[in-house]
């Protein structure tokens, strides 16, 4: 939904209130889930109205959409259970106890042993933690605080506990200024309209003489419209007052006047740059979201996770005991216990986290090199030695500086968004952008020669959609790039000092980058080419970076002066004015301080060989670590997304990793379950032939982007102040990176052909459960397991295991062979069937989350989600007839998936809010295959009628169909199940039919056809058709050892 679009719901909301519709007001709220009104909840908690508590609770979150929320719904429950045995309803208890409380089970069996004894005794306050329980009253009272307390730290809820600040009756005052604009156009006004309707547009019928009478004596005729001018509708008190952030915060700071500013305010940007205002349009986590953005459903922080799944393991959700802590937040939050040393081998300048696989840490050092790092097995995956990719095309001036000094430091090194690049800032002239593959290669991808001297920066942003690299340097400029080619599309002059840091931003729609410069000047850029809007000093007037809270809606800023004086502030946006400064540093610091941003709640800085932490509510120190010692005077450190991890370097030109229970839990199962990995070493060397050598170089830029909810928060590498002269050593480092909507891919293409039998090995899976026709089958995104679904409407998982001497990397291979995987409750991970009809007779369909921890399936009943580190079914939605057909998540929002489905028609259906956005036709029979482009925009589906048809991601709408290319002797049009899958480029298509192999090009054109040497092949393994749903009869799995975007083949062969 556009801002627009929900600011009206706010406007209704506000009229419905007025006219006293409460009901319909709650409803509203609860439907929409943008307002979350407390006095509300509180008022139905209160009056033990528990069916109406849940119902309300339910349009924001589910119980298993993140720990807190389990908290609130376990609360809940929990106190209606009490009460229940204190009115001696043992009946209603009981139905309590296995309705509502027994989902809490499977999470902490002791504490629902402990719950199910008070079943036993006469009066349950003669348990020891409930001995102090009092009436029912003043126990709703103790519950509703600790409900408050986890429905604010529960990110879910972020910006929808304040309602928006805007006049009364706003929605009527809208209407009346229509209607006077309408009158103004009237051809024949009247003094005194008369309104008889809204339904239609406003016009004044004309005076019986034809006479026009004059302007004067018409209040609602001149220049400006006035609001009042019709009567009234009536007006109601507003909502209850709330407390809201201002939205224009950081708008309102670069619109302020300020007369030393040579260059217009942003309200005199370029039409189109500057958007209206809008009240809900804060600034989303970067991290994912990361994701997610994108349903990340591992991280808890995530604002882009679907609702109705939970953002981790069951496992990783405890109970402490039948009363909660009363503490949403606590010092155990923050990464504390030292769980990893590692030995860079130099000094480290920079660190970031993968923004989507959180056991890897880039590095980048004063030498030059950067490293990948997985902290589960502590291997160090990928380490580039510095050299100029093309020195050919270096500028002389950087070429100069390499002769007169080959000495070359990392300043800066940073992920995109979404993992698939990261870029890399060096202290002389250049960067360098690498591409990072699902294998966890990086390959070259751009070679930059920025600036002249030092790039003290570099960081990702998004500008009109566009992915781009953002720098800094030496030279006093900051450039934008275009991160698929490299060209320059903006470049900001007007600082008087080098750059030391940047900071990309958006709020309200308006794009932005703050810049600071080693004169401690603060300056703030449009992407237009229009100088300056801020021009503001920095604490200290020397060393400073900026970053936000990772929610996007307050601002920090930390630095040192020349004298070592160190400052960590909270900035005021809409008055360009410093809200807090935060004490407990050093008073002459060794080095430049540097800082990071947590769970849009904590603060961490290094500082005197110590990690020292604030709340961001608090200024004084909450408290610091030493990290068992060893490190520097002002340490670097970086958090990862969630804040479970630290990276903190050492003296010894090593990292510390330090974790709080969330990260231990994540170090311990990467240590335990190494095949879990997201990332491996490089493919292993076969001695006999293999099909990739056959089939040539493919793209070099991974799958589609996670959503993800983004990173906003980074932090700057240390500096000694003795050195800061050149610039060369010092950096900063914060970025708000977007997600991209649309990234560029890198571009060769090449395919050889398939010319023997040979090229191809057979292997068959171990499996000793209950023989079933296995119907659908798929590799996992990480290469490591092989997922297949059964006939039977039963999964099974087989897992490579990792061999020093055969599979070193652990990933798929027809020489190792595999083993049948399960959880160690024994589970079976089965699908929702159909009653009325055989889940034999019934098309199957499986689709796999990006992270590899959830797979989405049917049957031909329900679609169901499941952990597949659990088995455990999640959630289950969209109920046949008619049933779904094939299934495929969005590249951009793992909110949203694709479903294909039996009557021939493509549901775009959004998981967060459980509805069906739109309904695509355009196909005669039923749905057999989907695939997204980022690339292009678009998804390509598939039929049994074997046509293709593409559709736009932005509208939905139909761009192009086409069927398939007949092979000679077959009959045209052809019909049966048609596959499709896009390679790595996303622009080249597989299509698979029983008659033929084929790859398209973006405009359905057939650039490849091949079926006589799959025929070939696929008769001497006793197999009579290429694709078919029945072709894995005898139980046996096949599998192949094509290219990676081949592994589509699994379904057919």
């Amino acid at each position: 939904m556009s801002s627009l679009s929900r600011e009206l719901v706010f406007l209704i909301l506000q009229f419905l209130d007025e006219e006293k519709f409460k009901e319909t007001v709650h409803k509203l709220e609860q439907e929409s889930g943008f307002f979350f009104n407390m006095k509300h909840f509180e008022d139905q908690v209160q009056a033990g109205e528990w069916d109406e508590v849940e119902r309300y609770l339910g349009g924001f979150t589910k119980v298993e959409d993140n720990r807190y929320s389990m908290k609130i719904f376990f609360e809940i429950r929990k106190q209606k259970y009490l009460e229940a045995l204190d009115r001696q309803d043992r009946a209603k208890a009981v139905e309590i106890l296995v309705k509502d409380l027994k989902v809490f089970a499977s999470f902490n069996e002791e504490l629902f042993k402990e719950i199910t004894q008070l079943l036993t005794l006469d009066n349950f306050r003669q348990n020891e933690q409930l001995s102090k329980y009092g009436d029912t009253k003043s126990a709703r009272n103790i519950m509703l605080i600790e409900l408050k307390k986890l429905i604010e730290a529960n990110p879910l809820f972020r910006d929808k506990l304040a309602f928006p600040s805007f006049k009364s009756s706003r929605l009527r005052t809208l209407i009346n200024q229509s209607l006077n604009w309408q009158h103004q156009l009237c051809k024949n006004p009247r003094p005194n309209p008369d309104i008889k309707t809204l339904f239609m547009d406003h016009s004044c019928t004309p005076n019986a003489n034809g006479s026009r009478p004059p302007p004067t004596n018409n209040p609602l005729v001149g220049p400006i419209p006035k609001a009042g001018a019709f009567p009234p509708i009536g007006a109601h008190g507003p909502f209850q007052p709330v407390v809201s952030p201002s939205p224009g915060a950081i708008a309102g700071w670069m619109s302020t006047p300020n007369p030393s500013m040579p260059h217009p305010a942003v309200a005199a940007a370029p039409p189109g740059l500057v958007q209206p205002s809008s009240a809900a349009a804060f600034l989303k986590h970067p991290r994912t979201p990361t994701g997610v953005t994108g349903m990340d459903y591992q991280s808890a922080d995530s604002e882009h996770l679907i609702k109705r799944i939970r953002t981790g393991p069951a496992d990783e959700v405890s109970f402490s005991g039948v009363m909660l802590s009363s503490n949403a937040y606590s010092q155990d939050d923050l990464p504390k216990a030292v769980v990893r040393t590692l030995s860079q081998g130099s000094n480290v300048m920079s660190m970031d986290f993968h923004p989507q696989q959180q056991n890897i840490l880039l590095v980048g050092t004063n030498v030059g090199d950067i490293s990948l790092w997985e902290l589960g097995s502590r291997e160090r995956l990928v380490h580039k030695p510095f050299k100029v990719w093309d020195i050919q095309a270096a500028s002389m001036p950087l070429q100069t500086a390499l002769v007169n000094d080959a000495a070359i430091s990392v300043n800066r090194c940073v992920w995109s968004p979404d993992g698939l690049m990261l870029g890399v800032a060096f202290s002389k002239h250049i960067v360098q952008i690498y591409t990072n593959n699902p294998t966890g290669e990086l390959r070259q991808h751009l070679e930059i020669d920025a600036h002249v001297g030092g790039v003290n920066d570099i960081a990702f942003a998004h500008p009109n959609k566009q992915l781009c690299i953002v720098t800094c340097g030496d030279d006093k400029v900051i450039k934008v790039w275009d991160a698929a080619a490299g060209r320059r599309q903006y470049t900001f002059e007007g600082h008087e000092a080098p750059v030391y840091s940047v900071c990309p931003h958006y709020k309200e729609n308006i794009q932005f980058i703050f810049s600071t410069a080693i004169d401690g000047k603060i300056k703030a850029w449009l992407y237009d080419c229009l100088g300056s809007r801020v021009d503001y000093d920095a604490p200290g007037l020397w060393c400073t970076m900026m970053a936000y809270s990772a929610d996007g809606t307050r601002l920090f800023s930390c630095g040192t002066s020349k004298e070592g004086e160190s400052h960590l502030v909270e900035w005021n946006e809409s008055e360009g004015a410093i809200k807090r400064t935060y004490s407990g540093f050093r008073k002459r610091s060794l080095d430049v301080v540097q800082f990071d941003t947590t769970r849009n709640r904590f603060l961490a800085a290094g500082d005197e060989f110590q990690i020292k932490f604030w709340d961001m509510d608090n200024t004084n120190v909450l408290t610091a670590v030493d990290a068992d010692g060893g490190l520097p005077a002002s340490p670097r450190l970086r958090f990862n997304k969630e804040g479970s991890l630290l990276a903190v370097t050492t003296t010894d030109s090593g990292i510390k990793i330090l974790a709080n229970n969330d990260g231990l839990r994540l170090i311990r199962m990467l240590e335990s379950k190494a095949m879990e990995r997201n990332r491996g070493t490089s493919e292993p060397i076969n001695t006999k032939p293999l099909i990739v050598n056959a089939l040539g170089p493919i793209g070099n830029v991974s799958n589609a982007v996670a959503p993800t909810l983004e990173r906003a928060d980074r932090i700057q590498p240390a500096v000694s102040i003795s050195s800061l002269g050149n610039m060369e050593n010092s950096r900063l480092v914060d970025v708000k990176p977007r997600i991209p909507d649309d990234i560029d891919k890198i571009k060769s293409w090449k395919i050889s052909d398939i010319a023997d039998p040979s090229q191809m090995k057979a292997l068959r899976l171990p499996d000793s459960t209950t023989a079933g026709k296995v119907v659908r089958l798929m590799y996992t995104n990480n290469g490591l397991a092989l997922l297949a679904l059964a006939s039977n409407a039963v999964h099974k998982l087989w897992k490579w295991p990792r061999n020093d001497r055969n599979n070193p990397s652990g990933k798929a291979s027809a020489y190792v062979v595999p083993q049948l995987w399960q959880p160690p409750n024994g589970i079976l991970m089965a699908n929702d069937v159909n009653d009325n009809k055989p889940a034999e007779e019934s098309t199957a369909c499986i689709a796999l989350s990006k992270n590899d921890s959830y797979v989405m399936s049917a049957s031909g009943g329900k679609v169901s989600l499941f952990n597949m580190m659990t088995f455990k079914v999640m959630t289950t939605f969209v109920s046949p007839p008619p049933a779904a057909t094939f299934l495929a998540f969005h590249p951009q929002d793992n909110n949203i998936i694709a479903i294909g489905m039996e009557d021939s028609t493509i549901l775009i259906y959004n998981v967060r809010v459980d509805e069906v956005k739109t309904k695509l036709k355009g196909h005669q029979n039923r749905i057999t295959g989907l695939a997204f482009s980022q690339t292009l925009n678009i998804l390509v589906s598939s039929g049994a009628d074997a046509q293709l048809c593409v559709w736009s991601i932005d509208g939905w709408e139909k761009k192009k169909t086409r069927f398939i290319q007949a092979p000679t002797g077959r009959q045209s049009p052809l019909v049966g199940e048609t596959k499709v899958q896009f390679h790595n480029d996303h622009t080249h298509l597989l299509v698979a039919h029983e008659s033929q192999i084929a790859v398209y090009d973006s405009k359905l054109d057939c650039l490849r056809f091949n079926y006589s040497v799959i025929q070939r092949f696929t008769k001497s393994l006793g197999f009579n058709s290429v694709v078919s749903k029945r072709c894995t009869c005898c139980s046996h799995l096949m599998c192949n050892i094509f290219m990676r975007w081949f592994v589509g083949l699994c379904y057919f062969l």
